[in-house]
């Protein structure tokens, strides 16, 4: 009885050790104080562009399930909130992903990958431009890995950034469903400073 327990824990452990997504970077930045923000606006394709091969199911997929968890930690979305969220996205496969910041401007180092950075749907340079001690996590980034940026966009303040690997398909070049797309955006948000309400908390 004790093999076959020991067996079956060993097999939940297996499986549960399997996610296909994992948090790659979690930072705050300037000290943010996130929980002093009440409300958020997502950035959308008329702040800037999508990154290569993201259509638009896949952006309402992402910006739902970002949507959700800020929803579920008290926030309200308003547009004309001073809190952006960005979204980025590294695809080594295509040549036209832009860098962080504007040539000879660099403070930090990556994210990138094989010399390329995250395509940032509202470009990063418009922010960091103007925080010259900004710090990004450094390394190589695979391709898939979601990026979201938070920025109180009236100071051109960077406040936080978190990525997770990977939502695309591994071995596909085909972004994962609505399901695997939440699930990756709750590792995204597993180490967010502000926690869910109480209410929300036993569902996760």
């Amino acid at each position: 009885m004790k093999k076959c327990l020991s067996l079956l824990a060993f097999a939940v452990l297996l499986l549960t050790g399997c996610s296909p997504y994992t948090l790659v970077n979690n930072e705050v930045y300037n000290n943010a104080d996130l929980a002093g923000y009440h409300t958020f606006r997502i950035v959308t394709p008329d702040d800037g562009s999508l990154p290569p091969g993201m259509q638009m199911v896949t952006y309402y997929n992402i910006a739902a399930a970002i949507r959700e968890q800020l929803v579920e930690r008290g926030y309200t979305e308003d547009p004309e909130s001073p809190l952006l969220v960005n979204i980025g996205l590294t695809v080594h496969r295509e040549i036209s992903t832009e860098p962080a910041l504007p040539p000879g401007y660099f403070p930090y180092s990556g994210p990138y990958y094989n010399g390329y950075y995250p395509y940032f749907m509202y470009p990063r340079g418009y922010y960091y431009n103007y925080y010259s001690n900004a710090q990004v996590i450094t390394g190589i980034y695979k391709e898939g890995v979601l990026t979201m940026d938070m920025i109180n966009l009236s100071e051109k303040l960077p406040l936080y950034s978190a990525s997770v690997a990977t939502i695309i398909e591994n071995g596909q070049a085909r972004f994962r469903n609505l399901s695997g797309i939440a699930q990756a955006v709750d590792v995204l948000f597993s180490k967010f400073p502000v926690p869910l309400l109480p209410q929300y908390r036993h569902s996760k």
